[in-house]
């Protein structure tokens, strides 16, 4: 197919009238590495990653990675953390499908996050990724992303939903001051978004075949917070929100057990990220937020990526159900 396809790919498709049929061949179900789609054009291996992740680990991938043939979607992978685990998630030699509204970041913190889409960047540095324009709030909108993915790479084995917001950070209100509006916006992105990704992608993975000695037919990681799992003042909504997509995450790693699916939870404390940036304000908040952190302080994204590599690896075959808090001892205390 022309190069032209791999554009039209980037938007929200209109949901045909013969639904094509979720099967998986025994080839593309069990092969090391997931077959390169007709549709993606190649791309010069000259680009390089984010620099905090060539400082740990090569951006191109090896081969031998912990995620080596598998195909990842992650909403929100535009910016921040979710940009953050598409990078890892290619340096460990997964196929990345990148969904958000956009494709580049609406923050622009630095420069290094305004540089380059992130599948863009993974295909200049030897990866696979294609972006899907996605409202993860529309389940038409979700559900097509899922079967994009099946088009293009044959299967879906990791499903990040990772894309959320905190309007709180930038607009505090306490709880007789939230308005209705805030508070609908909140729950929709944040805690809708999720249930509608697990939703879909654990329809999908029910469907595929095993993968590897285990049985696993999949993994999904739902992003959390540490306020979550505990409270602060004037962010009732943000913190309703990630609490729910905590249990959420329990009960439907319940449902998904039989068929072999994983279903975590993972709690980010404070990062250096353009969000979190928001939240800050000045100096002086940002030494109490990074005070709240004894072990080393504020994360950097790829410390969540990392934790995100592990939940969807074969290192947690036995991992399913859990609330991983990666915080910096913040939930310790």
């Amino acid at each position: 197919m022309s190069v032209n396809f791999l554009s039209r790919f980037s938007w929200t498709a209109r949901r045909t009238c013969s639904r094509r049929a979720f099967t998986i061949s025994h080839q593309h179900a069990h092969c090391h590495t997931p077959p390169r789609p007709r549709w993606i054009a190649p791309y010069a291996r000259t680009g390089l990653l984010a620099p905090q992740i060539r400082s740990i680990a090569s951006a191109t991938p090896t081969g031998h990675g912990r995620l080596q043939g598998r195909v990842a979607i992650i909403t929100g992978a535009a910016s921040g953390l979710g940009r953050a685990i598409a990078f890892r998630y290619s340096s460990e030699g997964a196929a990345v499908i990148c969904a958000d509204i956009r494709e580049t970041t609406k923050y622009g913190a630095s420069e290094e996050e305004t540089r380059g889409t992130t599948h863009d960047r993974i295909n200049e540095a030897g990866g696979q990724a294609v972006f899907v324009s996605t409202d993860v709030t529309n389940p038409v909108s979700v559900e097509n992303l899922v079967e994009r993915a099946v088009e293009g790479f044959g299967k879906v084995d990791v499903f990040v939903n990772n894309a959320g917001v905190a309007l709180e950070s930038t607009n505090p209100q306490p709880v007789w001051d939230m308005p209705l509006e805030m508070w609908e916006k909140e729950q929709m992105i944040n805690s809708t978004g999720v249930f509608l990704g697990t939703k879909y992608a654990a329809r999908q993975m029910m469907r595929q075949d095993a993968v590897g000695a285990n049985g696993d037919r999949g993994w999904i990681i739902n992003i959390a917070s540490i306020l979550g799992h505990v409270g602060t003042n004037n962010m009732t909504s943000y913190c309703a929100s990630k609490g729910a997509v905590i249990n959420f995450s329990r009960a439907a790693a319940l449902d998904c057990a039989e068929f072999g699916i994983h279903v975590n939870s993972v709690g980010p404390g404070y990062t250096t990220s353009s969000q979190t940036e928001l939240a800050f304000g000045d100096e002086k908040r940002r030494a109490q937020l990074q005070g709240k952190h004894p072990f080393r302080g504020l994360g950097q994204p790829d410390d969540i990526a990392r934790a995100c590599v592990f939940l969807a690896s074969d290192d947690a075959q036995w991992v399913s159900g859990v609330y991983l808090p990666v915080d910096g001892c913040y939930t310790a205390r």
